[in-house]
């Protein structure tokens, strides 16, 4: 699926950029290897719909000022710390010749025989994984089956993905991703309970520590000599 965005050059800079937003618009700037930065700003409603369909991960057909479209990836999207709201972006121009480095994020399907007819925990290492390929073989998400997951013992691993022609991932590919853990025993649930409540016994007050430790205060007996005097 293709993507496009619409941007325009950008003089208020600094401090200023925050007349940007005021216009319905997100400060940004584009960059590149070779290619001089530019300052630019993108319709904040039709950057947050790209961002819901695209994520970080998918070539972006950006135009800037009516020019050819070139190839972009969203690199970095700052938002305010309360509204969540995006407030600065940043874009990768890519040359479609140069390989990339860059997240995709991990999509799990399926359904593990070891969650549902065993009663096990799903644990996955990663949301997301690093690859390097060229701008054309990046994929927008990597499938992950959980259907292989049909016993405890089994365990879905970096080499076992199904990746795209041409995607590498620099992991060790026995690195697991996703596994399901065995629901606990009812005797290690006890042992969990017993632990539980030798910890609350081993508990102290702070004046039981000083007790114990030799620091309890004691009367100034200088003091009660002087009185007592």
């Amino acid at each position: 699926m293709s993507y496009t965005l619409a941007a325009q050059s950008r003089t208020a800079l600094g401090r200023q950029a925050k007349q940007v937003m005021a216009t319905g618009n997100i400060p940004a700037i584009m960059y590149g290897h070779g290619i001089e930065s530019k300052a630019i700003q993108v319709n904040a409603s039709d950057f947050r719909k790209l961002l819901r369909n695209a994520g970080t991960s998918s070539l972006v057909d950006v135009t800037l000022d009516g020019a050819a479209p070139v190839k972009v990836l969203l690199k970095e999207v700052q938002v305010h710390p309360i509204t969540m709201a995006p407030v600065h972006v940043d874009f990768q121009q890519i040359r479609m010749n140069e390989e990339l480095t860059t997240e995709v994020p991990l999509k799990f399907v399926g359904e593990s025989k070891a969650v549902k007819e065993l009663a096990g925990t799903l644990v996955h290492s990663f949301d997301a994984l690093t690859v390097t390929c060229l701008p054309a073989d990046l994929p927008h998400e990597i499938v992950v089956d959980l259907s292989m997951l049909t016993t405890f013992d089994k365990a879905i691993t970096i080499a076992s993905l199904n990746l795209p022609k041409g995607v590498k991932i620099e992991e060790n590919p026995d690195v697991t991703v996703a596994t399901v853990v065995a629901p606990l025993t009812d005797e290690q649930l006890k042992k969990l309970e017993e632990m539980s409540a030798a910890d609350v016994s081993t508990i102290k007050t702070e004046a039981e520590i000083k007790k114990a430790e030799g620091e309890v205060d004691k009367p100034d007996e200088s003091a009660a000599k002087k009185v007592a005097g």
